[in-house]
């Protein structure tokens, strides 16, 4: 099983892209709570240039009122990361996969509100 949920956008690019991806994360009820610039973070921390790569803490409220209600330690693993990342010309876009990111977590109830996370997600990246 993969950790993430993957697409590769052609002839874009990351700045052109992020409202496609805030738009599709929005309709499915996700807000984006954070923001990192990784390339930009590690131009100024270590001198180290890189392709445009993006993070995006989103966050759909209902379901981490949810996940938090059954597990309150989940926290820890929220948000749900979709990064942006410049390969070439072409920007991949990928979203953590709930299901796998909780496999740690032994709790029934929890995977079930993973796998429904998992399921928006995918339809997030479809739709971009």
């Amino acid at each position: 099983m993969g950790y993430t949920l993957t697409r590769v956008i052609e002839n874009s690019d990351v700045d052109s892209l992020d409202p496609r991806v805030r738009a599709a994360l929005s309709d499915k009820g996700f807000g984006v709570l954070t923001e990192i610039d990784v390339s930009a973070t590690m131009k100024k921390k270590i001198g180290a240039e890189m392709e445009p790569y993006r993070i995006l803490g989103a966050c759909n409220p209902h379901m981490a009122y949810q996940a938090i209600g059954i597990e309150p330690r989940v926290g820890a693993m929220l948000p749900c990361n979709v990064i942006l990342r410049q390969i070439g010309p072409d920007v991949e876009v990928s979203a953590i996969d709930p299901v796998a990111s909780m496999q740690a977590i032994d709790n029934a109830e929890l995977k079930v509100v993973a796998g429904q996370v998992r399921e928006m997600l995918r339809e997030v990246i479809e739709a971009i």
